[in-house]
């Protein structure tokens, strides 16, 4: 369905009789963004917020999904939920105006912030694509200038059920515990999977070309107690379970 199109919603209402919606829908390419603001803030602010009126009016429980670029990197030290937005991109404007979109529509909404996404169930996710890289022997340019907090998929989904179950609202922030540069979080996978990281070569982020601005640090801390484990414990658990799948292919 079209999450900006009240029939649509409507519709999606009557035929499933939600308890609760998980809104993973929304636009993703932060550079693409920067030339496609209108349907990128369609996406991201006014399909969250029409959603979350109509599961305010049901009596629904919400969860949908905000970003770590939110922030402009100026803190130097992890973000935690009640610090002040100030976004450096299209992208990143859109996500503010959603979660500012969606709570003063639905108070019980639960709005949860995460970042730099890897997982078992896609082949296209930096680290499954870096690996397939490395083991074909080919470079790979990662940024060593900007400093995330991973976010290993399926422990996301089990805390975001968690969450919803407890009936928890407001801002979280659902991230790995642990905070690195893209190209550390290369060679970390790297060593775990074995793969020679020789030809992963660091670049700024000017080198890589980004159309969009991104923080310098825009890793996520928490003021509500880590919910997800270690960023290592979450590496381990894909290389053992998931990249040697993606790998074969």
């Amino acid at each position: 369905m079209d999450i900006a199109q009240p029939g649509d919603i409507e519709r999606a209402f009557e035929r499933w009789q939600p308890w609760a919606v998980i809104n993973a829908a929304g636009y993703v390419r932060v550079d693409e963004a920067e030339g496609d603001a209108e349907r990128c803030f369609r996406e991201n602010a006014f399909g969250p917020e029409m959603l979350a009126r109509h599961c305010a009016r049901d009596g629904v429980r919400l969860v949908t999904f905000s970003s770590d670029l939110v922030f402009d990197g100026q803190r130097g030290e992890p973000y935690v939920e009640g610090d002040p937005v100030s976004p450096l991109n299209v992208y990143g404007r859109s996500k503010a105006e959603g979660e500012q979109r969606v709570l003063h529509s639905n108070g019980d909404a639960l709005v949860v912030r995460t970042s730099a996404f890897f997982g078992p169930w896609d082949r296209y996710n930096y680290i499954t694509v870096l690996l397939r890289a490395l083991t074909q022997g080919q470079p790979f340019h990662a940024a060593d200038d900007t400093v995330i907090s991973p976010t290993y998929v399926p422990d996301l989904v089990n805390a975001c059920l968690d969450l919803l179950i407890d009936e928890e609202r407001g801002v979280w922030h659902l991230a790995n515990d642990g905070a690195v540069t893209w190209a550390e979080l290369g060679r970390r996978a790297a060593a775990l999977a074995r793969a020679d990281a020789s030809r992963l070569e660091p670049r700024n982020s000017r080198e890589l070309g980004l159309r969009a601005r991104r923080p310098a640090f825009s890793a996520l801390g928490t003021t509500r107690g880590p919910l997800l484990p270690s960023l290592d414990n979450a590496l381990e658990r894909y290389v053992r379970d998931a990249a040697p799948v993606h790998l074969r292919r």
